[in-house]
């Protein structure tokens, strides 16, 4: 699995909420990496990527606000992708292998806002809720109703949000028992919309106060780019 190019957060973050202090609104993606991706799948995810970087860095207060991080499931289960600015953000291309170990990607992908969450506190930068925001294609191979659990208590506590978005094969009876939020099936490969309306979304969350709710467009809409499951 190839990584993206930047730098990990370390030492200097504090440095770096001294000269951007501004509220950051944190956003984990969850990308299913596993060979049934391979192919036309794996291609749109990351041309995907791509243009939701580009658009986010186009906005100059998201750019200021939003962080984003890559957690990948598949062959391993990895953070491909620390917190980062938009600015530094620049996805290279995943690689599609092995089964679908959702529930520790999940595991990793909340354990890693958390973390993110807390350094703001400590470091006097107001957060918004955090967001996961997970993409898969498949079936669960790996104990997954644990992590569920702890998605479901997150947003009961409104920790965070928990986005789920099935492609063509994923599993929506296990989706559907994930989180309290109802997932959405992607409309074929229809990856360019979807992270489009991602990165609207979070230009949206940016140009709000923390703590107040945002109307979000609804993704199923007759001319949107998913389907209800």
């Amino acid at each position: 699995m190839d990584d993206f190019t930047q730098e990990p957060f370390g030492h200097n973050d504090f440095d770096d909420f001294a000269d951007n202090p501004e509220p950051r609104a944190a956003c984990v993606l969850l990308v299913d990496t596993s060979g049934s991706m391979k192919g036309e799948p794996i291609a749109a995810l990351n041309a995907g990527l791509v243009q939701f970087a580009e658009a986010l860095r186009e906005d100059r207060l998201a750019s200021k606000r939003v962080e984003v991080a890559v957690v990948g499931f598949g062959e391993r289960v990895d953070v491909i992708s620390e917190f980062t600015s938009p600015e530094l953000f620049h996805p290279q291309p995943l690689k599609a292998v092995g089964g679908t170990p959702l529930g520790a990607g999940i595991n990793l992908a909340l354990d890693l806002l958390a973390a993110r969450q807390k350094q703001y506190r400590e470091g006097g930068i107001t957060p918004y809720r955090g967001m996961v925001y997970l993409v898969t294609d498949g079936a669960p191979t790996d104990e997954w109703q644990r992590a569920a659990q702890r998605v479901q208590a997150g947003e009961r506590a409104k920790s965070f949000m928990f986005c789920s978005v099935g492609v063509d094969g994923a599993d929506t009876q296990v989706l559907s028992q994930i989180s309290l939020s109802a997932p959405v099936m992607l409309r074929g490969l229809a990856f360019g919309a979807m992270f489009r309306w991602l990165s609207s979304s979070l230009s949206a969350v940016s140009r709000s106060g923390p703590g107040t709710p945002v109307d979000l467009a609804n993704p199923a809409a007759p001319t949107g780019w998913a389907t209800v499951i």
